[in-house]
């Protein structure tokens, strides 16, 4: 069956019912111990997390590891340039959820990222970073503690999917052409533009099916969450790319107002039925006229327009949404890409959940991220409707492999995530408290322990810290 692993004798596989993990007492969970330094960081999570199951359940649960391999580690076992063996996609197909250190990004040609290999091959269409921050934890802002963010990234569409050809090529000098001499002078909007002949191309592809499966999970996951965390923020750049970002918006606003239709309501119709609950003799124009700004100013076709949209509103959600029943619904809204990154920094507890194409979703991860103290803390998933791959979300940082000194941090939280994802919560709460209570009482790794005032020296080691996190379970 597989080439060079052999599963465990003891356990069960993950099976998924529409979208989600059946899982047994004892699942066979595939990991990749990662490259550079997840020689130290895996040993020191795969420990935290038996630690937690054991605590959590006694004897009456148990995950039976599977070793796989990816990156320079395969290429060590199945030979040269064998950076994603067929035996490692096999296992997590079958098995599931796995979980993994970081990969090194092979260099040249042939798989342009090991980890965007995973995610399209197996369908991973969310990406999904939790940023929370951890008391104690040393952060370049004043007030970290107001962020509490999920974001959910799309994974498998825009310029991520690597369709793009070489400035000069024939294939893109074709394109060039086709583009330049009849797409866009028979498009009107598009005036006499045109691309310069020395350009290289890239497509850029957003899905109505891609866009709405992803946030339509962002939704079902607002709905888990406490009534004042309930909501969904599209984020996208649609003031510009009106037919890629504009659409990703529109979409997810018709999703959440058809198939959620009970559950959502949008930022504009609390707008709408707020302005009636505070005049419950409101005309339809002078609503219009509150929530559209300029709404004078308009043209009269404009200005219908808006007071059809406010009359429609009402009638379709007046009953079930009305007399302040929307403040129970999830909120659904949306922000221009370049603004959430400030919001997130200036108002950062006006959001939850932020969803997110693929470009604008790899900048906001990280840049959530380092608010809460780094990529060291910052945990990641990949979740699609039959597999979930659970991962570290720094680099490799090979020049301190071996050294025992880097921070588990990243894999012991995607673990975290994972065993939530299982529904393996007392576990998952027991790992969230001995980071929280190791963090507050300075038992931290070099990279927390010299950005904190004072520095901790000597600061733990990386088993050390698995050791640390342990201790504070109970």
């Amino acid at each position: 069956m597989y080439e060079k692993i052999t599963p465990p004798d003891i356990g069960s596989r993950i099976t998924f019912k529409d979208g989600e993990p059946i899982v047994p007492d004892n699942p066979i969970i595939p990991f990749i111990r990662g490259d550079g330094t997840g020689v130290d960081i895996w040993p020191a999570a795969q420990k935290v997390f038996d630690a937690a199951v054991h605590a959590a359940y006694g004897g009456k649960r148990q995950i039976s590891w599977f070793k796989i391999y990816a990156g320079d580690e395969a290429c060590d076992r199945y030979g040269t340039y064998q950076y994603l063996p067929e035996d490692t996609l096999q296992a997590i197909k079958e098995y599931g959820i796995a979980i993994k250190g970081p990969l090194t990004t092979p260099i040249g040609g042939g798989i342009r990222s090991l980890n965007v290999a995973l995610r399209q091959i197996n369908d991973l269409y969310a990406c999904v970073r939790p940023c929370k921050y951890y008391a104690g934890t040393p952060s370049p802002h004043k007030t970290p503690e107001k962020l509490d963010v999920i974001i959910y990234r799309e994974n498998t569409e825009d310029i991520y999917l690597g369709i793009e050809w070489r400035q000069g090529s024939l294939m893109a000098e074709k394109l060039i052409s086709l583009l330049n001499n009849e797409l866009i002078p028979g498009t009107p909007e598009h005036g006499k533009k045109q691309i310069p002949l020395d350009s290289g191309i890239g497509i850029k592809p957003i899905s109505k099916t891609g866009s709405q499966r992803l946030v339509r999970r962002a939704i079902r996951h607002a709905l888990r969450l406490p009534k004042d965390k309930q909501q969904v923020t599209l984020v996208h750049k649609g003031n510009i790319m009106k037919y890629t970002e504009g659409a990703f918006r529109d979409w997810g606003y018709e999703l959440a107002t058809t198939e959620f239709r009970a559950e959502c309501v949008t930022e504009r119709e609390s707008w709408i039925l707020s302005n009636k609950e505070r005049n419950p003799d409101i005309t339809l124009e002078d609503n219009a006229r509150q929530i559209e700004p300029g709404y004078d100013a308009l043209t009269p076709e404009k200005q219908a327009e808006v007071t059809s949209e406010v009359e429609s509103v009402l009638k379709a959600i007046w009953d079930t949404h009305g007399s302040g029943q929307w403040k129970e619904k999830v909120m659904v809204n949306d922000r221009i890409a370049d603004s959430i990154f400030q919001q997130i920094q200036t108002r950062p507890d006006e959001y939850s959940i932020l969803a997110t194409m693929n470009l604008n979703g790899d900048y906001l991860s990280d840049a959530a991220a380092a608010i809460v103290g780094g990529l060291g803390m910052g945990p990641g998933a990949n979740i699609g409707d039959t597999c979930a791959i659970f991962e570290a979300t720094h680099g490799t940082a090979p020049k301190h492999a071996g050294l025992d000194r880097i921070n588990p941090g990243s894999v012991i939280l995607s673990g975290v995530m994972m065993l939530e994802f299982m529904g393996w919560q007392e576990a998952a709460d027991l790992i969230k408290k001995g980071i929280g209570d190791a963090i507050a009482n300075r038992e931290v790794t070099y990279d927390l322990a010299r950005m904190m005032t004072p520095p901790v020296d000597p600061p733990l080691k990386c088993s050390e810290f698995a050791d640390a996190i342990i201790k504070h379970f109970h």
